[in-house]
């Protein structure tokens, strides 16, 4: 069994315009300080990391990772959160993720698209450079406005969706596969791939691609009204990255799982700090080590109602808590009875 890696934090929430926040040294003396020992990147921030420089370049890759070493630290993953949803935009969402596009391109969809998957490319060069095993991203919705069956959808809707998503996808897959790199989707509404059903509708469109894996984050779960200890249960083979995030749930006869339009602080259903809310992290953990998870578990804050920093500082002990130090032997092997044999074992059953 492996013991998990962490704990790491994503950075992408407290990137900012003010000391440490705005270099990656930075970043990387204050998220050392509280106690983490790696850093999810976005790679949206040059200033930060940049991106299309450590596709190319080998020397600065290794300057990175010096520089993060020199606070203790290591990178989990690279991050292509709003590139990767730009692979797929509906319509209907087309000029609310402008501003995830160098503004050059705005107003031009398929010129967009282009950079995305251009983007998302350099990425899977990147991690390989920096020799990386995962990779974080959004897959992107074709088919999410349509995601409750009112009007009745036309057959074939979803299936030929699917299929496009597969064909967007399946090049920037076979990228990370050249990269030796796993590319981790995170399940999240909003995305076409945000549960179990839709993340094995596409692997199935593409074939059963080694590189397509979950980003998990069970936040989500909980606000859709899963089970995340069981959604681990059956999809731990394809589990490669691992957001903590709690969230919590408080049922009542206002609004339901679908938030009415309302603020965050004011849905049934609202993300927390860990520990916070009624995520069963103890179960995870202990899953997740049972299944030899290989990865790290990275802190992504996101709470309606504690700042960032006071959730980051409680980040950092929570997950070094949680974190099950596998054990290299049986608890019973004191009790041994002795080598085992053929001729033994047939003894002791009086044959």
């Amino acid at each position: 069994m492996k013991t998990i890696q962490g704990p790491g934090i994503f950075v992408a929430q407290f990137i900012g315009a003010r000391a440490p926040f705005d270099t990656l040294a930075g970043l990387a003396e204050w998220a050392a300080g509280l106690g983490y020992i790696a850093v999810q990147l976005p790679t949206n921030v040059p200033a930060i990391f940049d991106l299309e420089l450590a596709a190319g370049s080998t020397v600065y890759c290794q300057e990175t990772l010096g520089l993060l070493a020199s606070f203790g630290l290591k990178i989990s993953e690279l991050s292509t959160h709003l590139q990767g949803q730009l692979v797929a935009v509906h319509p209907a969402y087309n000029e609310m993720f402008e501003g995830f596009a160098p503004e050059a391109l705005r107003g031009n969809e398929p010129a967009r698209r282009a950079w995305a998957i251009a983007q998302l490319k350099l990425a899977a060069k990147a991690s390989g450079n920096l020799g990386l095993a995962a990779h974080a991203t959004f897959s992107g919705a074709l088919a999410w406005p349509y995601f409750y069956p009112w009007p009745q959808r036309p057959e074939g809707l979803i299936e030929e969706a699917f299929a496009e998503l597969a064909r967007r996808w399946r090049p920037i897959l076979n990228a990370f596969d050249e990269a030796g790199v796993d590319l981790c989707f995170e399940l999240h509404p909003g995305e076409d791939l945000h549960d179990g059903v839709t993340f094995e509708r596409f692997v199935e469109a593409v074939g059963g691609h080694r590189r397509a894996a979950i980003l998990f984050d069970p936040s989500h779960m909980v606000l859709q009204q899963m089970d995340p200890v069981a959604f681990v249960d059956r999809y731990h083979e394809r589990i490669r990255a691992f957001h903590v995030k709690d969230a919590e749930y408080r049922r009542d006869g206002r609004s339901g799982v679908y938030g009415g339009y309302q603020a965050w602080v004011e849905r049934a259903g609202r993300f927390r700090t860990p520990g916070e809310g009624e995520v069963d992290f103890k179960g995870i953990f202990s899953r997740l080590a049972q299944y030899d998870y290989p990865g790290w578990a990275v802190l992504e804050w996101e709470d309606c109602l504690e700042s960032g920093e006071a959730g980051a500082r409680k980040g950092a002990e929570f997950i070094a808590r949680q974190i099950v130090r596998v054990t290299d032997r049986a608890f019973g092997d004191f009790a041994s009875s002795g080598a085992a044999g053929a001729e033994r074992n047939r003894r002791i059953l009086g044959l």
